[in-house]
């Protein structure tokens, strides 16, 4: 069976795993929901707050403070969840390139529709105009992206180190700060409608980044496989 092939049938597993429990996608999006409510409330009840004095800002970066936290509750598991004579069974059968694939682009389309309906429940909540919702559309799709590329290879890693909480806090850190930052910087330039031209430098960094992370997965999973 070829590469592409054992992709495609793999991630077919991973969606009806998904749509048989719906365990990820419910208690991220409790979770999302819960925060944005708490978020909305604590604005409400903050004397002297003045939508028009740096709310947008707050708005954006309480947005993908958010994400990352749904992030890491959806992601963090990806191979935890895997039972050693379920990984046995993959490592007779399927090349070890096409399991952390099929992980990254499964966790990337779960991502993309938590942050699609997370900017729904926000807009809901909050009354704030994005002056470009083409590039901020942009924003959240390469977001999604960025955070299952990141936290799918960190999840793999920690998988052979005993899933420890804190390789992967280590591991992530220096990845995912520069995505998050850089997120937040193109994000806000599409809140205010500036210029395109000044969102490219954004929109390459973050696709450099997510293609460095998968080529480099590609790379170093067969080798975690084989222990």
């Amino acid at each position: 069976m070829g590469f592409i092939k054992q992709t495609r049938h793999l991630l077919q597993k991973e969606i009806l795993i998904e749509w048989r429990s719906k365990y990820a996608f419910n208690s991220v999006l409790l979770y999302v929901a819960s925060t944005v409510f708490v978020c909305y409330i604590s604005f409400k009840l903050s004397p002297g707050f003045k939508e028009s004095e740096g709310y947008p800002i707050v708005w954006n970066v309480l947005f993908w403070i958010i994400m990352l936290f749904a992030a890491v509750n959806a992601i963090a598991k990806s191979f935890a969840t895997e039972s050693k004579g379920r990984m046995l069974y993959y490592y007779a059968i399927t090349d070890a390139r096409a399991i952390i694939l099929s992980k990254t682009i499964y966790n990337g389309l779960l991502m993309l529709i938590i942050s699609i309906l997370t900017l729904v429940i926000y807009l809901l909540f909050f009354n704030n105009t994005i002056g470009n919702p083409v590039y901020y559309f942009i924003a959240v799709l390469l977001g999604s992206i960025s955070f299952s590329t990141v936290f799918t290879m960190v999840s793999a890693i920690a998988s052979k180190a005993g899933n420890s909480s804190g390789l992967m806090a280590i591991l992530s850190f220096p990845v995912i700060i520069p995505v998050i930052l850089v997120l937040i910087k193109l994000a806000k330039n599409a809140m205010d409608g500036i210029d395109n031209s000044f969102n490219y430098e954004q929109i390459i960094l973050l696709v450099a980044i997510n293609v460095i992370v998968v080529a480099t997965s590609l790379l170093l999973f067969p080798y975690l496989w084989r222990d």
